[in-house]
């Protein structure tokens, strides 16, 4: 089971109480407590999630580097192997600025991508470990 769908589980046993008045409600505390240990089997794993993502996102970024300092290099030695007509050498300027240009863009993209994901985990298991501490509080 996911966390998600653990404090889906968490919310129907606190929704399935008898409500008492002065907005209290009593549960099934073997229910909860469950519930709640469940959770704390999960957690572990959604951490582990996201710092595989994490991870991943730094293979990214290296690989992107790497494969725009391949193409930069590659670039390089074509301008030198080429003769010095100036038409010649000045179509080679441009499509090595070309290249690289699209690498430095592509590295951008791709270090914004994984950047992104990487805040979006983050804040979600912030945001559940904040509610569970808001649980148990309750």
């Amino acid at each position: 089971m996911t966390l998600d769908e653990l404090l889906e589980q968490f919310d129907e046993v606190l929704d399935s109480g008898i409500k008492i008045p002065g907005k209290k409600t009593v549960v099934d505390i073997e229910k909860l407590r469950a519930v709640v240990d469940d959770i704390r089997l999960n957690i572990p794993a959604e951490i582990k999630q996201a710092k595989g993502i994490v991870a991943d996102r730094a293979d990214i970024i290296t690989n992107a580097k790497r494969e725009a300092d391949g193409i930069i290099r590659n670039a390089e030695e074509r301008a030198k192997a080429m003769t010095a007509q100036e038409e010649i050498v000045k179509l080679a300027q441009q499509k090595a600025a070309e290249i690289i240009a699209t690498s430095q863009q592509k590295s951008r993209e791709m270090r914004k991508a994984a950047q992104m994901l990487e805040y979006e985990y983050a804040a979600v298991l912030r945001d559940q470990i904040i509610r569970l501490r808001g649980e148990d509080k309750s």
